[in-house]
């Protein structure tokens, strides 16, 4: 038996869920189906921050908020001035989901568990009375007259009037939307670590600075230095610093094929004259001392400045007051202009962002409507929208949703 429903929302994720949630609560008397090919929904939000889930970031004005997004920001300005993170923050906490801000402003459930938040969505759509059905692959949709016919794999075609396309990152939405009539930027991956092939570095997996500036100069002035913690880890070098900086530069590495000059600067909160005048306080005080005795910094730990010495040619065990002007020159840039080669690109976590997808001009962002398509919405990630790590590509799939969802059912009452 054929099925024909209002509105039909394709994708069980973030967006998907927002915009069947609000499609319902808006048109309640619309029928509102949301079709996911797996066996479970929100399986990026189950995984998101490490099973935590990273619900959104602590930021409130639409104009700072669009500054984390090196795709999609001037689009995005519209979007966040009718529901930011704020609203977010106030939706889940008003489902039973208390919210916490953590020192880094990054947003967590205080259950620390991911499943509060899937949870919270599952029993508002429910509630609402969405039809949430899984293993539905959708093969094919086409549009005739004022109706889309989507095919779906092993079960009846469905019929509906209004689409929203939330299907993220995956290629077949990318082709739905193209054969709707849009026009798709190629994508490429964004928010990825760097591999640095240099074992005395990878030795060290695990160690972290708190503050590093990393900046490319092979893509300057295009990309700008990004300043947060730096992780070591067993293939290169990861970190918030990091993977914003791959956000940021993730064309420029695309087109090099993932090779660039990294320089670290890391000891950002100096001058190069404060750090040269430290060490040679160092020396006046510490005169006998070895070199690799201590670090002479407490933001470089120890193993990490051995590795330091390990770049120059000044010998570990040197006494301080043995150090010529030459070496102490040496030091101060190692510390603060340190360059290394990245040979390519690691993974984050088990996230995947990638930049690119519907061309934005197609899109009318008042109500996430397709400009080219009548009665077709889009929403997330599937959009050429992508944002820096800490709760910015959720807070994209909420804020989409919502006002897709909100919108869809307008001229159907």
């Amino acid at each position: 038996m054929k099925i024909h429903p209002t509105i039909v929302i394709i994708g069980g994720g973030a967006s998907g869920f927002f915009a069947a949630i609000h499609a319902k609560q808006a048109y309640p008397k619309t029928e509102v189906i949301l079709l996911e090919k797996n066996k479970d929904v929100l399986a990026k939000v189950k995984i998101s921050g490490g099973g935590r889930c990273n619900v959104t970031h602590a930021c409130f004005d639409p104009h700072e908020l669009v500054t984390f997004y090196p795709r999609g920001s001037k689009a995005l300005y519209s979007v966040f001035s009718r529901f930011q993170p704020g609203d977010t923050m106030e939706w889940f906490e008003n489902h039973g989901v208390p919210l916490k801000i953590e020192e880094d402003n990054r947003i967590f459930p205080t259950s620390d568990s991911s499943q509060s938040i899937i949870d919270a969505l599952l029993t508002a759509a429910k509630n609402l009375g969405v039809r949430i059905l899984t293993k539905r692959s959708v093969t094919t949709i086409s549009k005739e007259g004022a109706n889309f016919h989507i095919g779906i794999k092993d079960h009846d075609p469905i019929t509906c009037s209004k689409l929203i396309l939330s299907t993220g990152n995956v290629p077949a939405g990318y082709s739905f939307a193209e054969q709707l009539g849009h026009t798709i930027v190629p994508t490429v991956p964004s928010l990825f670590t760097f591999t640095i092939k240099d074992a005395a570095l990878t030795s060290l997996s695990g160690l972290s600075i708190a503050e590093v500036t990393a900046s490319l100069p092979d893509f300057e002035p295009d990309i700008a230095p990004q300043t947060g913690p730096l992780l070591v880890t067993h293939w290169g070098l990861s970190g918030p610093g990091i993977i914003k900086l791959s956000a940021w530069a993730t064309r420029h590495f695309h087109d090099t094929n993932y090779n660039s000059q990294l320089l670290l600067n890391h000891l950002p909160n100096h001058s190069t004259e404060s750090v040269q005048t430290h060490i040679e306080h160092t020396i006046s005080k510490n005169p006998d001392k070895q070199l690799q005795s201590f670090s002479p910094f407490s933001e470089i730990p120890q193993r990490y400045w051995h590795y330091l010495l390990s770049k120059t040619s000044i010998q570990a065990d040197a006494k301080w007051k043995h150090l010529t002007p030459k070496d102490i020159s040496t030091l101060v840039a190692r510390l603060t202009a340190f360059n290394l080669t990245i040979t390519g690109k690691g993974v984050f976590k088990d996230e995947f962002v990638t930049a690119g997808g519907v061309e934005l001009d197609e899109v009318n962002f008042k109500s996430m409507e397709s400009k080219v398509c009548e009665g077709l919405y889009l929403t997330g990630e599937l959009l050429n929208i992508d944002g820096v790590t800490g709760g910015f590509n959720f807070q994209n799939a909420w804020s989409t949703g919502y006002i897709a969802g909100s919108h869809a059912g307008s001229s159907l009452t």
